[in-house]
């Protein structure tokens, strides 16, 4: 790689904010006058309801449901609507950020039911509320591609545990983007460098700096034998936009 440039140009491997909503890189982008761009590496398909219930899955066995992410939470109720099942009032929810736990209320009215989440957004905080609630009979709807932590945490301490896929995480066409390049871009899972070399086997490094969120993260990165110019979180650099600014400063100035 030759002497690092300027960055005026970002993809961002995500998708684009709602109209009207902010993103964590607008302040940034509008600082540095960077132009910021987002596109999904990763597109989410359906389990089809008669598939979950095919695997001998039955809701109602359960008496709490654990959230990792939104996307869980939509294909939790997908399925629940496909399958016509009728959630009790006292079902239990388990979400592993408070974001997540909000979210629900797209579904549910949230003083009829009864959700848990944690004050922090460490998994160890996730881990101890779940600890509290021992008795429970647990079902993780969740991606074939997941961590594996919340799995090895239930097995470890012999809770009722269930893991089902309600959704599978696949490479999108990137297609478009073969003859585009940009100064940084910016991965947040091990499934999005899988997405690149799906879509582009031959892919080159060159000039662009590569920012990424997370040791799974920046472990994919490197066994592709690409360099992580940009890693987060780290002491100094608590978020990637912390780290990308810190990096712009540096390289920009």
């Amino acid at each position: 790689m030759t002497k690092e440039g300027k960055v005026k140009t970002i993809l961002v491997s995500q998708h684009k904010p709602e109209p009207g909503k902010k993103s964590i890189f607008d302040d940034m982008a509008t600082k540095y006058k960077l132009k910021v761009d987002f596109r999904s590496f990763i597109q989410v398909d359906p389990v089809p309801g008669r598939d979950i219930r095919r695997n001998k899955v039955n809701i109602l066995n359960h008496t709490a449901i654990i959230f990792n992410s939104k996307n869980a939470v939509d294909h939790f109720f997908r399925v629940v609507e496909e399958l016509r099942v009728e959630i009790p009032q006292d079902m239990k929810y388990f979400c592993l950020t408070e974001g997540i736990g909000m979210y629900i209320q797209k579904y549910i009215f949230l003083r009829k039911r009864k959700v848990f989440y944690p004050k922090t957004n460490l998994e160890s905080d996730f881990f101890n509320l779940v600890l509290n609630h021992k008795t429970e009979k647990y079902l993780f709807p969740c991606s074939d591609i997941r961590k594996s932590t919340i799995p090895d945490f239930f097995k470890k301490n012999k809770l009722n545990f269930v893991e089902s896929t309600f959704y599978k995480t696949v490479s999108a066409d990137l297609s478009d983007l073969e003859n585009v390049f940009y100064d940084v871009i910016v991965f947040f899972s091990p499934a999005d460098i899988k997405s690149l070399f799906d879509n582009f086997p031959n892919f080159k490094q060159n000039d662009t700096r590569l920012a990424a969120f997370g040791e799974s993260t920046q472990k994919a990165i490197t066994e592709h034998k690409l360099v992580c110019n940009i890693p987060a979180p780290t002491p100094d650099n608590p978020s990637i936009v912390k780290a990308l600014e810190n990096y712009i400063k540096r390289v920009n100035a």
